[in-house]
């Protein structure tokens, strides 16, 4: 698109305060934060918005339990880049659903956890023991804790995955995982598994479970909670209220375009296109495809940040989460990624000095999702925070600004936790 193409979209978009919707929110100052402070934030989301590389997006923030902050910009579809002047156009709302991509993982990796709580697996037991299939080609040695932290030696998705009528036939992929050989032996080096370590461990939930995957998050999760959304996918009947996910920002060049490539399987629009088909949003993707709203996200945050216990019902022992969320690695180069990341079982950790959640964070933590996607924790500030996006732009300088939306709230939300978790 050319520089002329690109302003005018962007002034198409009109101002952000035209296409803002806010859901119910407390007095700031009940829970120890000023007007200014929620004011400040605002300004950092729709400074965000205006560089155009979000049709949509929404933000919400929980403190000491109690959503301060819950709004929307844009559109869930006929405001992208490439939509024709005159298409029609649906507001983003707090109700709109987005979906959380990789932010997905910590998901799934509760549940194991889950599982791990009440004695129907242990953490460092060979993934042959559940899936004995697994086992081959020297994948007996795999443990469930080398999945969770990237080390399974597995990084690699199957070309196959490029089709996504796969994802109907679940079989399928875990006999492609099992044929599959590790690059290096187990627990040798760190490499993200963008998608290969979630259907291993989603498989394994569901042979010790006998249900399946979306059954577990219903009946352990969801349901004791009252969650509307926030599970594997979405029903046909409800694709409608998914935001449509598009390609931003400039094109995806060399080296950054073989590393995405590496990482997703396809090229960088193809992934934004297959975000978007229903067969990927109807499916069950472990690692990729909890469909939410922001609200929602922020609340199953909440629930770890209380220590398993989230409106009088309790899902997980406080202890289930310390392990879940205790430091496995320490700013280790990630081979797929090529940076440094602190990873726990299942999750992104934050840092002493700077993090994906801003500078000061080193107590949080969370998981992004492709590509702009933000939940996460942070205990010493007692907020749970979720930023979902529908713009998907690989390498931009407006990415700053989405940044900053998180050192924003680092930088203004004092830091006044008492511990690592509430104990209740």
């Amino acid at each position: 698109m050319s520089l002329r193409s690109r302003i005018e979209t962007l002034v198409r978009v009109g101002p952000p305060e035209e296409v803002a919707a806010r859901g119910p929110e407390i007095d700031p100052r009940e829970v120890g934060l000023d007007r200014k402070t929620i004011d400040v934030i605002w300004r950092a989301c729709t400074a965000t918005y205006r560089t155009g590389l979000y049709p949509a997006l929404a933000l919400c923030i929980r403190r000491r339990g109690h959503v301060v902050f819950d709004r929307s910009l844009g559109h869930v579809r006929g405001n992208a880049p490439y939509d024709p002047p005159d298409a029609h156009r649906v507001s983003a709302t707090p109700q709109t659903l987005f979906n959380l991509f990789s932010a997905s993982k910590m998901v799934t990796a509760m549940l194991v956890h889950l599982c791990d709580q009440r004695g129907l697996l242990h953490l460092d037991d060979p993934v042959a023991l559940y899936l004995p299939e697994f086992g081959q080609h020297g994948k007996d040695r795999i443990t469930l804790r080398h999945v969770l932290t990237h080390r399974a030696g597995i990084p690699n998705i199957p070309p196959q995955f490029a089709d996504v009528g796969l994802l109907e036939r679940p079989n399928e992929i875990l006999t492609l995982l099992s044929n599959q050989k590790p690059r290096w032996r187990a627990g040798r080096r760190l490499a993200y598994h963008a998608l290969t370590g979630g259907f291993v461990l989603g498989a394994i939930v569901e042979r010790v479970t006998g249900r399946s995957l979306r059954d577990v998050m219903r009946d352990e999760v969801l349901a004791p909670l009252g969650f509307d959304a926030f599970n594997f996918g979405i029903s046909a009947a409800r694709l409608p209220e998914v935001a449509i996910n598009a390609f931003t920002g400039p094109p995806v060049l060399p080296p950054l375009s073989a590393i995405l490539r590496r990482a997703l399987s396809v090229d960088f629009v193809e992934a934004v296109r297959v975000s978007n088909d229903p067969r990927f949003l109807t499916s069950v993707v472990p690692a990729g495809n909890i469909v939410s709203t922001a609200n929602e996200a922020s609340r199953f945050m909440q629930l770890l940040l209380d220590g398993g216990i989230l409106d009088g019902v309790r899902v997980f022992e406080t202890r289930t989460i310390q392990r879940a969320v205790a430091e496995q690695t320490y700013f280790e180069i990630d081979l797929t990624l090529g940076a440094p990341i602190r990873y726990s079982m299942g999750f992104m950790l934050g840092g002493r000095l700077a993090s994906l959640y801003g500078l000061r964070t080193q107590r949080a933590f969370g998981h992004v999702g492709f590509t702009n996607v933000f939940v996460y924790a942070d205990p010493s500030r007692d907020i749970a925070v979720a930023l979902m996006t529908s713009g998907k732009p690989a390498l931009s300088p407006g990415l700053a600004r989405t940044l900053m939306i998180m050192q924003t709230i680092a930088h203004k939300v004092p830091r006044d936790g008492t511990g690592p978790l509430r104990r209740r």
